[in-house]
């Protein structure tokens, strides 16, 4: 991977494409642990919606056991979110050039522990199902901050619901018939974002088929390639910061 193109996408200095491009990536990385995850401990941990009205629902039933469990997993998506937003404002302050890749970085490290351990792991069931639980939630907490803080709030890609009602917002106004006349603009469809939104949609399904095949044949091991891509992309940032470091230094 060419490091321009890697210093474009995880680098301080932000385009439109480069945002699209990390957040395509990313909804795809999101996509495969999401159902990868689901084939390891049959829980979605890409977004809380659920894991909420988990706890509404044994709240109810008495269940205390499934009722702490769905409130680990969001107390843990909100942890890694908090702990994106510690270490991009970090570097910030410092003006490192890694303020989002150290995120990512950690992203990688956490997917590589979670490929390369989970087959030793999943022998202690009772252990195992919510610590891994707790661990994707983390990660996509984490994940869904940093492309959050990269594109000021316009891309998601950890869930698809807000995807799916923009898609259908921009669809709406594409088949919208304009009347000639009237005081107001005429309604027109934003092309390049619908193209988006269906770009994110798409990555976030292939990448749930990639990462339920990979695991399926695979195991756990699957998802190493995942954490080599992002750890590939961050290190240049975080190399380009030590190099300062070094220059400053010596």
């Amino acid at each position: 991977m060419p490091v321009a193109f890697a210093r474009q996408l995880t680098g301080p200095d932000r385009s439109q494409r480069a945002d699209r491009h990390l957040g395509l990536l990313l909804a795809t990385v999101a996509g495969a642990l999401n159902a990868g995850g689901f084939l390891a401990v049959r829980q979605y941990t890409s977004h809380v919606t659920g894991a909420v009205s988990s706890v509404a629902d044994n709240l109810v039933l008495g269940d205390w056991a499934l009722v702490a469990d769905a409130i680990a997993g969001v107390l843990s998506f909100l942890m890694g979110a908090m702990t994106c937003a510690v270490l991009v404002n970090w570097a910030r302050r410092r003006r490192l050039r890694s303020e989002y890749a150290t995120a990512l970085l950690l992203e990688a490290v956490l997917i590589l522990v979670f490929g390369l351990m989970g087959a030793q792991l999943a022998h202690h069931e009772a252990l195992f199902v919510p610590m891994t639980v707790v661990l994707l939630c983390f990660i996509m907490g984490l994940q869904n901050a940093v492309i959050t803080k990269v594109s000021s709030a316009v891309i998601r890609t950890t869930h698809m619901t807000g995807i799916v009602t923009d898609m259908g917002i921009e669809l709406g106004k594409m088949v919208y018939i304009n009347r000639a006349g009237g005081e107001l603009p005429p309604v027109r469809a934003n092309a390049d974002r619908l193209r988006m939104l269906g770009g994110l949609l798409l990555c976030f399904l292939g990448g749930g088929v990639a990462g339920a095949f990979g695991f399926q044949r695979l195991g756990y091991v699957s998802t190493v390639p995942l954490a080599v891509v992002l750890a590939t992309l961050a290190l240049v940032p975080v190399m380009d910061d030590l190099r300062a470091r070094w220059r400053l230094t010596h």
